[in-house]
């Protein structure tokens, strides 16, 4: 399906896709920002988030993988530097496996490259956290607002243990594109995971950013800005002028 999306700005087309719960919009303003000078920004609402339809989640990532595939087409874009964070990245990692001629760099935040030994344990916290979210008025308002219904759904969604896509995260030897890893060193799983794959291709580049966790891209943007802009630079003859 087309996803509602915002462009900004002209030249290589750039793709920041969103954590969870967030839309184009509402997240990687400080990326948008800086990059809409060198490049055309493309910011997707993922399936259920946004203004983009809920329809079948079942399949999340394989199905929001195609749906990208589809509004970068629809937009006459042949390829573009894939950038995401959490499920944006998990969404981007699939697209970049299924449709690699259509990624010209990809960049993966907020992503674990292992499943770690206490999971079921790290799985139920979350759980826990999300499902404080559904007893708080505000932020139900605020969501509803924001995705309508579906944002509901996604939720029960990451409640399942197997949720996560261990499968393709800790199978990454196929992509054959440039592919920048950046992690906060604060999320110790995410940071180990990421050293775990460097070295297994010269094409693969790891960045470890000190005070930063999760959403490494919004807690130290000006230095995530900085490392992305220089791989762009590595890999294109286009980036931002600093």
């Amino acid at each position: 399906m087309l996803l509602h999306r915002e462009v900004l700005g002209d030249g290589e087309p750039i793709v920041f896709l969103h954590t969870g719960l967030q839309t184009g919009m509402t997240d990687f303003e400080e990326q948008r920002n800086y990059f809409q000078s060198g490049f055309k920004v493309i910011l997707p609402d993922l399936r259920g988030h946004g203004k983009s339809s809920s329809r079948d989640l079942s399949n999340y990532y394989e199905d929001s993988a195609s749906d990208l595939k589809e509004t970068l087409e629809h937009l006459g874009v042949e390829s573009a530097h894939i950038i995401g964070c959490s499920i944006g990245a998990l969404v981007g990692l699939l697209f970049a496996k299924r449709f690699p001629e259509k990624v010209k760099t990809l960049t993966l935040s907020g992503l674990m490259t292992e499943k770690p030994a206490n999971w079921s344990e790290i799985h139920r916290n979350m759980v826990v956290q999300q499902s404080s979210l559904l007893e708080n008025e505000q932020v139900v308002a605020y969501f509803d607002q924001l995705h309508g219904n579906g944002w509901r759904e996604f939720i029960n969604l990451s409640a399942e243990e197997d949720s996560y896509p261990f499968e393709e995260t800790c199978d990454l030897g196929g992509l054959e594109m440039p592919t920048l890893f950046m992690v906060g060193e604060e999320n110790v799983i995410e940071a180990k995971g990421a050293l775990n794959v460097y070295g297994l291709s010269k094409l693969f580049h790891v960045s470890v950013i000190p005070f930063g966790g999760h959403l490494v891209h919004s807690e130290q943007p000006e230095v995530y800005n900085q490392i992305l802009n220089g791989f762009l630079r590595e890999y294109s003859v286009v980036g931002v002028e600093n």
